[in-house]
């Protein structure tokens, strides 16, 4: 499998938004009146990738936005990060031995507590 070349997002913040589709709505929640009534919380769309964040903790639409930049970044730097190619290990033949003799054991235990014959 081939990792995905991205460029890293532009270093800054009004060329990254210029990327980007920014959606205002009413956070909803607890904070009380100022929240209910004002358009605060924060949903960037990253167009060339499809990445969505949202922020909606602060009362603050700006402060709201410059934290759905710092999430739209972690994730863009994520998504570029090359995946790790996976070096699948084998359980050592003593391993295998131990628990087969285990196995064993077991099903001896398990096979001794069938009731008695009646014949004796």
């Amino acid at each position: 499998m081939e990792a995905a070349t991205l460029t890293l997002s532009p270093i800054d913040d009004d060329a990254l938004l210029a990327e980007c589709r920014v959606e205002t709505f009413r956070a909803g929640g607890p904070g009380g009146q100022h929240q209910n009534t004002t358009d605060s919380g924060v949903r960037l769309t990253h167009l060339p990738t499809g990445i969505s964040v949202t922020a909606r903790e602060s009362r603050s639409q700006h402060r709201n936005r410059k934290m759905a930049l710092a999430r739209l970044r972690a994730a863009l730097e994520e998504q570029a990060r090359p995946e790790k190619h996976r070096i699948p290990t084998k359980v050592p033949a003593r391993e295998k031995r131990e628990r087969l003799e285990a196995k064993r054991r077991r099903s001896e235990i398990k096979r001794r507590r069938g009731k008695p014959d009646l014949e004796d």
